[in-house]
């Protein structure tokens, strides 16, 4: 048992190593991609009222995405401080934005909480529900704003007003089947590779969509202000959640570029070119690049001290 315990022991170091390895290469290829004279000159020059107020609205953001691990929380009644999920979530939603889900939401979410003492059936239901709840705010959200038609396609756009409405309706049936099943499904329990995953109530449901659509509007909401609150608000939500889903299908991490793009095909013809990028660098710069430095600290700093916190957590867990 010994050896096995030595030789486990071991592996599970140069795992570690390796993790850290690839964290710091992708940090290093990210930070490669920016543009960093731009980024100096937009924090010097920008309105410095938006500046505060968008960055009074990230710190809002992060905060609300960290309720979505409290609800998983509540979900599977783990017993981990508040406190400790609330700080593992920023951290994995700073290195998610950057990095991809699967460094982010996925690997960096089994590492910090397997250090803090959560089994990985905890974490995987706690991971599922982070990623459903997010989504389901998105799909709500997007459902009725491009039922609605609040963003004016250009012509020869790949999709067409209509049919961007038919999937906004689409979303939305999506959403009365996710509210009905919580609601009125019999079966609540499946096992996915030994993994049991339990439907929300309804009422949880309701809250994970409050949270999640809340959120988005937040993230609009920056970029709106740092339009100059130039466009139509409902029209810039709109555009964030196609570039977002664009981001998600050409898989580029942090969106680097792809947000640009769509921004410039839907509303450059309503504003300067110019405006646009200057206010979608200065979201980077306050949305992306400052949390993923804070987190980065507080990543190491969780590193060095969860051997104390997960002892102190496997009696209430």
């Amino acid at each position: 048992m010994s050896r096995r315990h030595s030789r486990g022991q071991r592996i599970k170091k140069i795992l570690t190593v390796l993790f850290f390895i690839a964290v710091i290469v992708l940090l290093v290829v990210y930070a490669s991609k920016v543009n960093w004279a731009d980024v100096w000159h937009v924090i010097t020059h920008y309105n410095r009222i938006a500046i505060a107020s968008a960055l009074g609205l990230v710190a809002v953001s992060y905060a609300l995405y960290g309720i979505y691990d409290l609800i998983g929380r509540a979900y599977c009644g783990h017993k981990l401080a508040k406190r400790q999920v609330m700080l593992v979530s920023f951290i994995c939603y700073a290195f998610n934005l950057t990095l991809s889900t699967w460094v982010g939401g996925v690997a960096m979410r089994y590492r910090l909480y397997s250090r803090l003492g959560l089994p990985g059936g905890t974490i995987t239901r706690i991971f599922s529900l982070s990623i459903a709840t997010n989504w389901l705010g998105y799909i709500l959200l997007a459902g009725i704003i491009f039922t609605a038609g609040w963003v004016p396609l250009p012509q020869g756009w790949f999709v067409g007003s209509t049919a961007l409405r038919l999937i906004g309706l689409g979303l939305l049936c999506l959403v009365i089947a996710y509210f009905c099943g919580c609601t009125f499904a019999k079966r609540r329990v499946w096992t996915i590779k030994g993994k049991k995953l339990q439907l929300p109530g309804w009422r949880m449901a309701m809250f994970q969509f409050a949270v999640s659509c809340a959120n988005w509007l937040v993230m609009s909401t920056i970029i709106w202000l740092l339009l100059g609150q130039q466009a139509d608000f409902m029209q810039v939500s709109g555009v964030l959640l196609i570039s977002s889903i664009a981001g998600v299908i050409v898989h580029i991490p942090a969106g680097i570029g792809v947000l640009e793009a769509v921004f410039l095909a839907l509303l450059g013809g309503q504003l300067p070119h110019s405006t646009i990028i200057a206010a979608l660098l200065a979201y980077r710069v306050l949305y992306f690049i400052l949390p993923l430095v804070v987190a980065l600290v507080l990543y190491l700093w969780l590193e060095s001290q969860a051997r104390h916190l997960r002892e102190k957590n496997v009696q209430n867990i």
